[in-house]
């Protein structure tokens, strides 16, 4: 008999009742000790069991009608330089887990820039991390994929769960051409110039898109889709979204707070009252867009050809061909930007860039915020960075940065970086770990946009944020910039 699917219901089978205070807590990161038994509940299911789904087939398309596209690698070239957090094990934990005990005291804080010294000839067109990730891609000028940093489950796919201080090149994908990749919680995509995509890392809720659930995959594998080419790829915590030639959707993982975009959140009552959640583990299209009236009227919004897609820990904004932009999955703390904390289950429509001229241009997600640049070049942000502090129900403009021109725009988990004209900004709350790259013995934090002075007369391509740390792409075309970069101290980090 198949499983029954239920909404929300307590032990006795009554309606659950909505906590006092209507804050709905979200789960914190990376597998604090709760969180690790918290998944022990959740995925004592059987390793590698095929999707249940019943014939869920890969998206598939005739070979005849399929695009043949060739996608180019970034125009960036530059050098990377790092700051904040390297002790990859630690982030966003307590302790370091028992595990990787031995590595307990490797990576320092850096607060201010460094350049690895193992990467001094290696020209970067772009770096890749993401707001819960404590690990990172580079990928150079020639389309190689290298990774670093936490490895537990394999998501820096070298065949092995080791943890590396330093920048390697995954063999696995050395004759393949990467042009763009992401990075999850705990895994990782990387798409090539032909539109195919790799996964890599955790599956424990099918996070990868290979067709089934496994607690890690630990060498680069294509996702099973078979359609038009794919022309972009994002990861939240646990969960994926690729974008292909057409501008069509898909998404697949863990489909809890309906942040995949299917109307549902996937939630079924298991045996012994416990919830488990039915996770797509093949990638599939997102097939509603929605706007929704002051009175709650729903109409669907047709024709949305998306562009852009960008996710944070539990929720996803995508940009379409019309400047709009659609937002779903957890609501709290007003992250999605409709004005109230309900979680949406399918993309909606925010309605701040719905107007003639006013519609966004770039969209940018932090763990629990969102962000987006306007076609005048006005910041916006909605959502929270210091949970302590009031949240941001709506886009609103961020006054601070008026007039400037952002080119990229980075969030962790509370700390924002920025590069816009001929500067670096940042700020974030405490406690920080160096990201903000405001250098020794200064300022560990700044509740205001600050400029970044020990990168005063660099020019910064391109900022990506992990949960505690920060790489920026600078040029280094000029005499007098490689003489600034070769003022910036050298790291090389121990390695045991």
């Amino acid at each position: 008999m198949p499983r029954k699917k239920v909404t929300e219901v307590s032990g006795n089978g009554g309606i659950k009742r909505k906590r006092a205070g209507g804050k709905k807590k979200e789960r914190e990161f990376s597998s604090d000790d709760e969180f690790d038994d918290y998944e022990e509940q959740e995925n004592t299911k059987k390793p590698g069991k095929p999707a249940t789904k019943s014939g869920l087939q890969p998206v598939t398309v005739a070979d005849d009608i399929k695009e043949k596209i060739k996608l180019d690698l970034p125009k960036v070239k530059g050098q990377l330089l790092i700051f904040g957090a390297t002790n990859w094990d630690l982030i966003g934990r307590k302790e370091v887990p028992k595990a990787q005990v031995a590595f307990r005291n490797l990576g320092q804080n850096l607060w201010g820039p460094h350049r690895y010294g193992s990467l001094s000839d290696v020209q970067v067109s772009s770096v890749v991390s993401g707001p819960c990730a404590a690990h990172s891609l580079l990928i150079t000028t020639e389309g190689k994929l290298w990774s670093w940093g936490r490895n537990e489950k394999g998501q820096l796919g070298h065949g092995d769960t080791k943890r590396l201080e330093a920048p390697k090149l995954i063999e696995a994908l050395a004759d393949e051409v990467v042009v763009a990749a992401a990075c999850g919680r705990n895994h990782t995509l990387a798409l090539t110039e032909g539109g195919t995509a790799y996964s890599f890392g955790e599956n424990k809720l099918g996070q990868l898109g290979q067709g089934n659930q496994t607690d890690a995959v630990l060498s680069p594998a294509l996702i099973q889709y078979n359609g038009q080419p794919l022309v972009k790829v994002a990861c939240g915590a646990e969960f994926s979204m690729v974008v292909d030639c057409k501008g069509n959707l898909y998404s697949f993982g863990c489909p809890e707070y309906g942040q995949l975009g299917h109307n549902s959140d996937g939630k079924f009552i298991a045996r012994a009252q416990r919830i488990e959640f039915d996770c797509e583990t093949i990638a599939r299209r997102v097939a509603i867009f929605i706007e929704k009236s002051k009175d709650g009227q729903v109409t669907p919004v047709p024709n949305v050809v998306v562009r852009d897609v960008a996710c944070g820990g539990n929720h996803t904004l995508i940009l379409d061909s019309q400047k709009r932009v659609f937002s779903w999955g957890f609501g709290g703390y007003g992250r999605l930007g409709h004005t109230e904390q309900k979680d949406e289950m399918v993309p909606r429509l925010v309605k701040l860039f719905d107007f003639p001229g006013r519609g966004a241009s770039q969209i940018y997600t932090g763990y629990q915020c969102s962000f987006a640049v306007n076609e005048m070049g006005g910041l916006f942000f909605w959502g929270v960075t210091n949970t302590s502090r009031e949240s941001t129900m709506y886009p609103k403009a961020v006054q601070d940065l008026c007039g400037w021109k952002v080119r990229s725009l980075a969030c962790g988990k509370s700390s924002i970086v920025i590069a816009a004209d001929d500067s670096t900004i940042s700020w974030g709350p405490s406690p920080t770990f160096g990201e903000l790259g405001y250098g020794d013995n200064k300022a560990k934090s700044s509740t205001t946009a600050q400029e970044v002075k020990t990168l005063d007369g660099v020019y910064t391509e391109q900022v990506v944020m992990g949960y505690a740390h920060c790489l920026v792409i600078v040029r280094q075309d000029t005499p007098q910039e490689q003489e600034k970069l070769k003022k910036l101290p050298e790291y090389n980090p121990r390695t045991l």
